[in-house]
């Protein structure tokens, strides 16, 4: 019988975490997750009984050694957890840090297993590390974060490239699409400009920041070829950083747009706004738009444009509304 690709998803609870979950319930994968928040949300846990689920706080390591004694070593880690929203992290950088910088997944993962047997550590890193005064950036521009958040990030690079020996950094733009199976409080992006839009009345957007929104579905891809091309691998040396965003170049006005345009909604109720003109709470990079030629070229892949991916999710949605 075909062994199967043992894989721990840090932070499975979470909006990719919970699509990775999705992808592996096929037979070829032998998955366990972690979570911090308990208890776990029942619908998960009807949705994946097989998948052993442990809870682990990231800031202190505890919950680590329970994977190691029962589920044994992972041929691959893939590290979804962040404190993801700018404006918490300028809060409570502390908490930032601790989270965002993942030392004590690092350390379990140097300290508790063989190396004969090495294991692939995917890590979701994210575009903010860049410090947005020009168009696509490339994996080897210098990382200069503007805001808590990035520097995090950057942070956490700079110890997974020190400490590990097999890595893959994912770059990931903002991801969107459908809703997860046990819902999340936070505005997915998509949903929330149709559902300001359906309303009526006019909302502000901000015409002067870009970034390259990636489909989901595209992300989990990426994620399973990686895993596909390490476990297929003889050598198992990997370490790669690559831009993890989608095909397009877009201002926030530009995506509500296309939003509008899908759902036939008024497209003059879209008001421009400047960035500048009003305070998050937190420094923004202007233009972290990213070149994916690598990732195209590495994966073989074709990123999902973003009108087709709000087609998908919106399509998505409407299904669920007539289901429930």
């Amino acid at each position: 019988m075909e062994k199967k690709t043992k894989v721990v998803v840090v932070g499975g609870t979470g909006y990719l975490g919970q699509h990775l979950l999705q992808a592996f319930a096929e037979d070829r994968y032998d998955v366990a997750f972690t979570h911090h928040a308990c208890p776990l949300p029942g619908l998960l846990l009807d949705a994946f009984p097989h998948f052993p689920s442990f809870h682990v706080d990231l800031k202190t390591g505890l919950g680590f050694h329970s994977i190691s004694h029962h589920f044994g070593q992972p041929d691959v880690v893939v590290n979804c957890a962040a404190l993801s929203v700018p404006r918490v992290c300028e809060q409570d950088p502390d908490s930032a840090l601790s989270i965002n910088v993942p030392s004590s997944l690092v350390n379990w993962l140097s300290s508790s297993f063989q190396t004969k047997h090495k294991t692939l550590l995917i890590h979701l890193s994210t575009d903010q590390v860049y410090e947005g005064v020009k168009s696509f950036y490339k994996e080897e521009d210098e990382t200069l974060a503007v805001n808590v958040y990035g520097k995090s990030k950057v942070a956490a690079e700079l110890l997974i490239r020190d400490k590990c020996q097999n890595f893959v950094i994912l770059r990931s733009s903002i991801i969107f699409g459908p809703q997860t199976l046990s819902p999340l409080p936070k505005n997915l992006p998509v949903q929330w400009m149709d559902s300001v839009l359906q309303k009526g009345d006019t909302v502000d957007f901000f015409h002067d920041e870009y970034r390259c929104p990636i489909y989901v579905t595209d992300l989990v891809i990426i994620i399973l070829r990686l895993i596909d091309r390490w476990v297929l691998s003889d050598d198992k040396q990997m370490r790669l950083v690559l831009n993890a965003g989608g095909p397009d170049r877009l201002s926030r006005v530009q995506m509500a747009e296309v939003v509008a345009q899908v759902r036939g909604h008024d497209l003059s109720l879209i008001k421009h706004v400047s960035a500048s003109s009003v305070d998050r709470g937190v420094v923004s990079p202007a233009d972290i738009s990213m070149d994916i030629t690598k990732l195209i070229q590495t994966l073989d892949i074709s990123p999902t444009s973003f009108k087709d991916g709000v087609r998908l999710t919106l399509q998505s949605e409407s299904r669920s509304h007539i289901l429930s």
